[in-house]
């Protein structure tokens, strides 16, 4: 996308120009601009160290683009992709398996700067929220085919409940709210520990670190793209 010189565009501001973008659905723009203020000091870099290169046979950039590759990635580990997620998100529909959450081999590519990849982060949880979700169900499935005894502790649980509030309303426990809460209590203490007994808890956390090993790794390689379409305006 294009846009045409306008003397008006020299006093917006940086944050409220990337905010207008994000909000109008150009993240491809905001993925290229993020790209390119980090190449800037790259190169400024590069050119600075092109006389102790020349000096030191063993200096390359090889070295310096592992190093700076690390830092990026290091640079995500006290990143909480969740802090900018809402309920909004997961109201929408679900984005298209093959053409938005995969795409093509042109989708990915490495983060260039810190500053980036935690965009990347930040946009494509808040789009592909709902895609996520679906894919913590399909490891905690697995999770559970894989431990049949957690299965079995689960359905367990849920069977238990069911039986507490067709007993509710058979007995007529809403008029007792005493005796009522009561059973509740005892009905939590006996889920917990059928969980914990049943080993349902290591399900859970073996699901949580898939899912969050897959979701970093998806969100911060993805290329931002266009989230919604333009508004086209009527003649």
């Amino acid at each position: 996308m294009a846009f045409r010189p306008n003397p008006l565009s020299l006093t917006v501001p940086e944050p409220a120009f990337e905010s207008w973008l994000r909000d109008s659905g150009y993240l491809e723009l905001l993925d290229q601009r993020s790209s390119s203020s980090a190449a800037a000091p790259g190169a400024a870099a590069a050119a600075s160290g092109d006389a102790a290169a020349a000096s030191d046979p063993y200096a390359s950039g090889f070295f310096a683009s592992v190093f700076s590759g690390l830092g990026t990635l290091v640079s995500l580990v006290t990143l909480n992709p969740l802090s900018k997620l809402t309920t909004d998100d997961f109201s929408g529909e679900t984005p298209s398996w093959t053409a938005a959450f995969i795409g093509s081999c042109d989708s990915y590519s490495f983060p260039s700067s810190p500053a980036q990849a935690r965009l990347r982060v930040h946009e494509n949880v808040r789009r592909f929220a709902r895609n996520y979700a679906t894919l913590f169900i399909l490891f905690f499935a697995c999770a559970l085919y894989q431990m049949p005894f957690a299965l079995i502790g689960l359905l367990s649980s849920l069977a238990l409940w069911d039986f507490f509030k067709f007993s509710s309303h058979k007995w007529g426990l809403d008029q007792r709210p005493v005796i009522r809460q009561c059973l509740v209590h005892i009905a939590q203490i006996v889920t917990a520990v059928i969980l914990i007994w049943c080993n349902v808890q290591m399900a859970i956390f073996c699901a949580l670190c898939v899912s969050y090993a897959a979701l970093m790794l998806h969100a911060t390689f993805r290329n931002l793209t266009l989230s919604k379409p333009p508004h086209k305006k009527r003649k």
